[in-house]
């Protein structure tokens, strides 16, 4: 079941305000090819696709949502919903259920050019780049796993079903030579039910892409401390590059939850996604938001401090819906 958090009353919504359920698409969401002035005219609502409840998706996405409402006057009534993250948004999207979807850099990519997971180019554009995603690979410790090829045979969390997180876990288990589906006893779970295990003893290693820091691997470390470690996956970088470009090195400062030292790992930025033919003075307007409203994002989790306009146009290879080309100029 979705969980929803809501912006406008509780009537409301249950009289439907979530546009797009069962696949159809608000009208006044729909582009009409004319100039860009940056003005909703129409009372609007959308749907932002987040991801699992205790990641940062979830909690940006509702932030996200309160500040669209609040910044229009209640002229773009937005509501933010628990999903299984990236390529189920992605879908979702395509498919109208949602306006708005948070995903991963490179499954963003995968959708622009019809690889991966999904037949053929998918009509889908970005509002911005926003901020970086950290691959966070963490072990039970006593289990003698010092890198990804050792999880062999072991109890394996690779995230909830189409979500981007299972997408790089499943890389990176071939890029260390094992079979997802053979190798591994994996567990597609969400990140709440893969804390839970790792807790109890039931998974061995979880792997997580999210930003920093993700409250559900802040519940780990503060529970699980001396039980659990991050794992190194930066020799997997070459592997991981050669299937998308956009991977990178990075390091996760010991600060963020509290560990005796940084972790180094492989970051994929995230995107804000719409389709292609979503309003262009919407596109404007939620973009604008996104940057006039950071400080109250930055609030709800400190990772909204990566969103930057420097970088926003950085969305290659899915461009740039004509809206937050205006909104960005």
């Amino acid at each position: 079941m979705r969980r929803y958090v809501t912006i406008a009353a509780a009537a409301a919504l249950a009289a439907g305000l979530l546009t797009g359920c069962g696949g159809r698409q608000d009208s006044s969401t729909a582009d009409s090819g004319g100039e860009v002035t940056c003005e909703v005219t129409q009372d609007t609502r959308i749907a932002i696709a987040t991801g699992n409840a205790t990641g940062v998706y979830f909690a940006l996405g509702n932030a996200y949502a309160e500040q669209i409402t609040d910044a229009t006057g209640g002229k773009v009534k937005a509501t933010a919903a628990e999903t299984g993250a990236s390529v189920q948004n992605i879908q979702q999207l395509v498919s109208g259920s949602y306006q708005v979807a948070f995903s991963l850099a490179d499954s963003a990519a995968d959708a622009a050019l019809g690889t991966g997971g999904f037949e053929g180019k998918q009509p889908v554009r970005a509002l911005s780049r926003i901020y970086t995603n950290y691959t966070q690979v963490i072990v039970r410790e006593g289990l003698n796993i010092n890198s990804v090829a050792d999880l062999r045979g072991k109890r394996v969390s690779t995230g909830s079903p189409k979500s981007g997180t299972e997408v790089i876990a499943q890389r990176l288990l071939r890029g260390a030579g094992l079979d997802p589906d053979r190798d591994i006893d994996a567990q597609r779970l969400d990140l709440t039910k893969t804390v839970d295990g790792m807790k109890d003893g039931s998974i061995d290693a979880l792997f997580w892409s999210g930003g920093l820091p993700t409250p559900g691997i802040t519940d780990l470390f503060t529970t699980a401390r001396d039980k659990v470690r991050f794992l190194d996956i930066t020799d997997l970088l070459d592997e991981m590059r050669a299937v998308n470009p956009v991977y990178e090195a990075g390091v996760i400062p010991a600060a963020t939850y509290g560990l005796p030292a940084d972790a180094k790992t492989i970051v994929v930025p995230n995107v804000l996604l719409v389709r292609d033919d979503l309003d262009a003075n919407l596109a404007c307007v939620l973009t604008k938001v996104l940057f006039d409203r950071k400080p109250q994002l930055e609030q709800a989790n400190p990772a909204a401090k990566g969103i930057d306009r420097a970088n926003a146009r950085n969305t290659s290879p899915v461009d740039l819906h004509r809206g937050s080309e205006k909104a960005l100029s």
